[in-house]
């Protein structure tokens, strides 16, 4: 990763460029060290050229944060790409370092003390939770439960029902156990009962999932269902790993001792 300092005229605008994980951690706060010495105590990162960031950065950032803060001064962010606008988001990180549009609008919010302008921030929130794909091993349940009318295609390719169909539910816990998850039933027009009987308990599932803070894409696994409540808009589901390779296991592992671990710097970050 690189770092270019701008210098504005009420504060300065590191460029970053590359991908930002833990070897890259002292590199920042070196940056920030030199800047506060030279007096500069507003700083804004700028994350446009930044394609990866893992929790250490996102650690990184809270810690230079309060350094800053402590000093009277603040550190903001401006421009994230897809992929850190997507993280922070997960992780919640706004809510101790500001999040921008534009370097200008980063400045002016430290200057005036104003809150970020969400403009497509409010639809990125409300998508925040993780989507998991999931299909029964058990092929023959798909048929025997769900319709298969030309009007119901499958919710991820647009095709009919088959042996390829999907359904596309939202991640609410996971962990080296398991997964929690949510679904409405997408197209399917069953009921809440119908799809817990379609996704009984000792069900086995095949999932697909995104780990959102590691540069690994979709890791893929099979759970049996252990756990399933009824809601009034689908149901909630608790699954454990029945098969799941090492490598799954272990970045599954991660992610949760980096949730944990970002947790913790956000909540001391609020204090």
């Amino acid at each position: 990763m690189h770092i270019q300092a701008e210098p504005r005229e009420n504060y300065t605008v590191l460029h970053l460029r590359g991908e930002f994980d833990t070897f890259y951690c002292p590199l920042l706060q070196a940056e920030i060290d030199s800047l506060m010495a030279a007096g500069v105590g507003k700083i804004v990162l700028n994350l446009r050229l930044v394609k990866f960031i893992n929790s250490t950065a996102m650690g990184a950032i809270i810690k230079a944060s309060k350094v800053l803060k402590k000093a009277g001064g603040q550190l903001t962010i401006s421009r994230p790409s897809t992929f850190c606008r997507e993280t922070l988001a997960k992780v919640g990180l706004e809510r101790v370092v500001p999040i921008f549009d534009s370097d200008e609008a980063a400045g002016e919010g430290m200057l005036e003390g104003a809150a970020p302008k969400t403009g497509g921030d409010d639809a990125i929130l409300q998508e925040d939770e993780t989507a998991i794909l999931f299909s029964p091993v058990d092929e023959k349940r798909v048929p025997h439960f769900i319709e298969r009318e030309a009007s119901i295609t499958n919710p991820v390719h647009g095709h009919s029902f088959g042996s390829s169909w999907r359904g596309v539910g939202r991640m609410s816990g996971l962990d080296a156990d398991g997964v929690r998850f949510t679904w409405n039933g997408g197209e399917t027009g069953m009921t809440s009962f119908e799809i817990a009987q379609f996704l009984a308990l000792g069900t086995e599932v095949k999932v697909k999932f995104r780990l959102p803070l590691l540069k690994k894409g979709l890791s893929v696994a099979t759970v049996t269902i252990t756990e399933i409540e009824e809601r009034p808009d689908g149901v909630k589901i608790g699954a454990s790993f029945s098969e799941i390779d090492d490598e799954t296991r272990q970045s599954v592992q991660q992610y949760a001792e980096d949730l944990r671990f970002l947790k913790k710097e956000l909540d001391s970050g609020l204090e």
